[in-house]
């Protein structure tokens, strides 16, 4: 029996309507990619892997990757459909003996134009005109065109961040994401006065210092992060730290300062020990009568002696130095000095022999004058407890 039309209509509106979820990464292909063909490829780390080689996810695998292609040979895929004018890859009546046609040369005109203007907009098409001549390649299909490009050593070269990325177990960016993060760097170093030589543009605007950021995912705000403690504990710091930063590393200038910190592996330990040790001198330089001296502060610094402890310690120190200075000639002992009492109030090697030079002449002192010392009550006669 016919089912009549408004039958039809509510069977068709009594079926479970269909949701489509969509994934906050942009990158991940959920809005309908069965409709965009894959092909299988071989990646730079040995790998297989399937990625897209038509659509607005070309080039991407199933995740929103962009793997890095060891080279442009296309391993296996779906096949091409056929236009029912022989013009499919199988080379029907008239195809040309395998996809020669004008249809053909169209399709892959339109697929070269299409990446052609898209990386026209990076200033980057010269990446793209090289693959000019597969226009008349019968061999090319359209989808091709992207895995071709992104695997040209051209390509590579230019993305280079995104080889290491892989290697770490991170998402290659796409041109755009890695151009963005590439242009939000340099306004930053820019903004805070670092030297361009730091984001100077190479071959196709490629900013090789920039790579070991990229590399290793530092975003722009934590770039920023790391340039701010640098400017703010020493640029724009206690003077003395200047002086000192100067004194014990000549070489530093204001954009090395700022230079150091932005390396994520290793001059980022190396600022904060050199920064470490000329906060140390600093706390020195800030009490009357103090001196400093790379060594010692760099001592301190590796014994775990920050800016505060430094602060507290030589404040202490300054406030007995003279009197045990003077105490020592006086009783016509052995020199009591600043090293002297930075042994006992740091710790230092030599500690006990500090602190009994100290009590001998504190004792003289009280010996004669009835009880009293100059030093008994003061910042040396304490004991460090807890760490300065």
């Amino acid at each position: 029996m016919a089912i009549s039309p408004e039958d039809r209509i509510r069977e068709i509106a009594s079926l479970p309507k269909r949701t489509v979820q969509v994934d906050p990464n942009p990158n991940k292909a959920v809005l309908a990619p069965e409709q965009y063909p894959m092909a299988e490829i071989v990646t730079n780390t040995g790998q297989t892997v399937m990625v897209y080689t038509g659509g607005p996810l070309a080039g991407q695998d199933e995740n929103g990757n962009f793997p890095i292609q060891a080279s442009a040979t296309i391993v296996s895929g779906d096949d091409e459909e056929d236009d029912g004018n022989g013009a499919g890859g199988g080379g029907g009546a008239g195809g040309g003996g395998g996809g020669g046609t004008p249809q053909d040369n169209s399709k892959r005109q339109s697929a070269y134009d299409i990446l052609l203007e898209e990386f026209k907009r990076y200033g980057l098409e010269s990446l793209v005109t090289p693959l000019k001549d597969l226009i008349a390649d019968p061999t090319i299909s359209e989808s091709e065109f992207s895995l071709k490009l992104r695997g040209s050593k051209a390509y590579t070269d230019r993305f280079k961040a995104n080889e290491a990325r892989i290697g770490k177990g991170l998402r290659a960016l796409s041109e755009a994401d890695y151009i963005r993060l590439e242009d939000q760097y340099q306004n930053i170093m820019r903004n805070y006065g670092m030297p361009a030589s730091y984001y100077a543009k190479g071959e196709l605007g490629r900013q090789q210092a920039l790579e070991k950021f990229i590399a290793a995912d530092v975003s722009a705000t934590e770039l920023e992060d790391r340039i701010m403690t640098a400017q703010e504990r020493v640029i724009k710091g206690a003077p003395q730290i200047a002086q000192a930063l100067k004194e014990f590393y000549p070489e530093i200038t204001n954009g090395d300062i700022l230079a150091y910190a932005l390396d994520p592996a290793n001059a980022m330990k190396e600022i904060q020990r050199k920064v470490t040790a000329a906060e140390i001198g600093g706390a020195a330089l800030a009490q009357t009568g103090l001196t400093t001296s790379l060594a010692r502060a760099e001592e301190l610094q590796r014994m775990g002696v920050d800016k505060a402890a430094a602060t507290a310690g030589y404040s202490m120190i300054g406030g007995g130095l003279q009197r045990g200075s003077e105490l020592a000639a006086i009783y016509q002992q052995d020199p009591y000095t600043q090293t002297t009492a930075e042994s006992e109030v740091f710790k230092l090697s030599g500690e006990q022999e500090a602190r009994k030079q100290r009590q001998k002449v504190t004792g003289l002192e009280k010996a004669a004058f009835g009880g009293q010392s100059g030093l008994t009550g003061g910042a040396l006669v304490r004991d460090r407890a807890g760490g300065i």
